[in-house]
């Protein structure tokens, strides 16, 4: 089912300008898990789910969700969705993209009276990114089964654990395992997201098949070495934190250049109470490592882990490394790969298959139900995770009319 072009994108577009106006910076896009502009978000997306003939409820850890319900009570569920929080000073379409062509499309078949043989649940995830807590998949997590109890205890920069979040809004552990799906009341799960890269604009491609999701793994590492005079202490008798972390930032570049699909970032680097004139005493950094499969993964992290060691007994300071999380490698399910390809070529373009390096809400639902992916390309260069995000209209458009036809598709 091809609609015409134009239906969508303008439309898509226009809800994201709207929906970026939430935000907890003046000037640029910010909206991390149960913040204010969070909050309105959320109240905005199920504002337009319900004008959009959806059931909308914003459930105990803040997923916006829509359903288009099936004629047939009893039907399983198909969930479509993507994430609507975002990093600080964030692009606009970086998972909301998903979001708000799932529900243009909800909305057509709402409008037409076209009716599934499945339930359509059209979900905005309040948590992917892991700004606040360095948790993600908060939202995913919970719908998927998949909520881990350890986070709770997590605390944000000012102190404030997840868990005293989460008991001021009235929501404990079993309310939110009773948002839990169980997988046999479901068809699957598919996903639409800007690339974040730059392959299908190289390609010259509105959008891509995703074939799977790379496996990760994050790491929270302090330095502790001995402050001192910036003038007095000779530099063979330093013990300099931040010196030795420059050198790790460093064994991390060079190790993960050692294979194609191996990346490794320090994305955060401080010296707590640093001063101009004085040794660095204490250096804490992030360390995030991913790979398209986990035994690549897992042997770097593993000779990182060596020379971090190596590092600090030559240069006389210890090392603190605290893993704070760690996600399999995510293969896409052949049929929805298969589906989504489908789509594509019925849309009039090559359907160009590719891996993720990012993660995604859809690796929650791994082992759980079927999950399906679809990349739409990113402007500016494949730039995303900044204000210089951008998707066109005519792509946008047609990645929802991908969208509706994969679900009418499934139907039969």
């Amino acid at each position: 089912m091809v609609t015409a072009p134009g239906q969508f994108g303008a439309r898509i577009l226009d809800m994201a300008r709207r929906l970026a106006q939430w935000s907890e910076l003046p000037d640029g896009l910010m909206c991390t898990y149960f913040s204010s502009a969070h909050k309105a978000a959320a109240a905005q997306l199920r504002e337009w789910m319900g004008a959009a003939g959806l059931q909308a409820e914003i459930d105990a850890v803040g997923n916006v969700v829509g359903r288009y319900p099936s004629a047939a009570e009893a039907a399983r569920t198909l969930i479509v969705g993507s994430h609507y929080d975002t990093v600080a000073n964030a692009g606009q379409f970086d998972g909301r993209l998903g979001i708000l062509a799932a529900l243009v499309v909800a909305e057509h078949l709402h409008r037409t009276g076209r009716r599934l043989p499945f339930h359509l649940d059209v979900v905005g995830f309040s948590e992917e990114e892991g700004v606040r807590f360095s948790a993600p998949y908060l939202g995913s997590a919970a719908i998927a089964g998949r909520f881990d109890a350890g986070i709770l205890e997590r605390c944000d920069e000012n102190g404030t654990s997840l868990a005293a979040v989460l008991r001021e809004g009235g929501v404990d552990l079993a309310a939110i395992k009773m948002l839990a799906r169980r997988p046999d009341t479901l068809r699957g799960y598919v996903e639409l997201h800007i690339e974040q890269g730059p392959v299908l604009l190289q390609r010259g491609l509105p959008v891509g098949v995703v074939t799977g999701i790379a496996g990760s793994a994050r790491f929270r590492i302090t330095i502790h070495g001995a402050a001192g005079h910036a003038g007095t202490v000779p530099m063979s008798a330093r013990h300099d934190a931040a010196a030795a972390a420059a050198e790790i930032v460093l064994a991390v570049e060079q190790r993960c250049a050692a294979a194609a699909t191996l990346v490794g970032t320090v994305g955060q680097l401080a010296v707590p109470h640093g001063l101009i004139n004085v040794i660095p005493g204490c250096c804490e950094f992030s360390l995030d490592v991913r790979a398209g499969d986990d035994a690549t993964r897992d042997a770097a992290i593993a000779d990182i882990l060596t020379a971090i060691a190596r590092i600090a007994a030559r240069r006389g300071v210890t090392a603190d490394v605290i893993e704070l999380g760690r996600h399999a490698a995510v293969p896409c399910a052949p049929a929805m790969q298969t589906a989504l390809a489908q789509a594509v070529a019925r849309a009039g373009t090559e359907p160009l298959h590719l891996a993720s390096g990012a993660g995604h809400d859809a690796a929650m639902f791994a082992g759980v139900t079927d999950i399906g992916m679809l990349f739409v390309r990113c402007g500016n260069g494949g730039i995303s995770h900044s204000p210089l995000e951008t998707v066109t209209s005519a792509d946008a458009d047609l990645a929802a009319r991908v969208l509706l036809d994969v679900l009418v598709n499934l139907a039969k």
